[in-house]
């Protein structure tokens, strides 16, 4: 049986290892190109841990969506704030931020279980946001209403309140101490501090307690 020469199209006879026309070799080998691996996804029922680890491919975990959560936390910070400037206690205002913020949150997203730790973290966002707007807002009232003055006459006189509940020469001391400028700002520093953990906590406690509430309605 007689073939063409790949090279010259001369007619060669079967078997002949090279052309006679021009010395062009007629043998030649073809390797099989290996069969492509099919394609998984994370859906597919094939088990994961069969295949090497250069054929799989790592899942990442979604965490919350958090920029999904600062509008429900805004709200309750501004109903929080509210509140309080209608006569509710600022420690009460603060666990209500916590507890509203998940509230809120729910309302958004329908069907959605938030879990004790969740809301505990979207409570404390909450009283972050809390706390931002209430001393923004003391500021401006400070500033505008001109209350500086009173209100550093006001915490002269607690402070004379309580150096006249006791009778320790170095209590006496430290509360002469709070008297001057330098003093009444440490109080201030002191008081801003412990306002913004207060409201961490009670917010987050607020936030936890309203997820736990709230999911045990949303069972059968």
């Amino acid at each position: 049986m007689e073939q063409p020469c790949y090279k010259c199209g001369q007619t060669v006879d079967e078997g002949v290892p090279f052309c006679p026309h021009c010395s062009a070799p007629q043998i030649r080998v073809v390797l099989a190109e290996p069969a492509p691996q099919p394609l998984t996804f994370a859906g597919d029922s094939q088990d994961s841990d069969s295949l090497p680890a250069s054929q799989t491919v790592p899942v990442l975990v979604v965490p919350m969506r958090w920029s999904q959560a600062l509008k429900p936390c805004a709200l309750a910070a501004v109903v929080a704030s509210v509140l309080m400037c209608l006569g509710l206690n600022p420690f009460v205002a603060m666990a209500s931020v916590g507890f509203l913020a998940v509230v809120f949150y729910r309302q958004r997203r329908q069907g959605f279980a938030v879990k004790a730790a969740s809301g505990a973290r979207i409570g404390a966002v909450g009283g972050l946001l809390w706390f931002a707007m209430s001393s923004i807002i003391e500021a401006l009232v400070l500033v505008f209403l001109h209350k500086g003055a009173e209100f550093r006459n006001a915490l002269l006189e607690k402070i004379q309140e309580t150096a006249s509940q006791t009778s320790d020469p170095q209590m006496l001391a430290m509360l002469e101490r709070f008297k001057t400028p330098g003093g009444i700002e440490f109080i201030m520093i002191v008081g801003l501090i412990f306002a913004f953990a207060a409201s961490l906590v009670l917010a987050s406690l607020g936030g936890a307690l309203a997820a736990a509430i709230l999911g045990r309605r949303d069972k059968p």
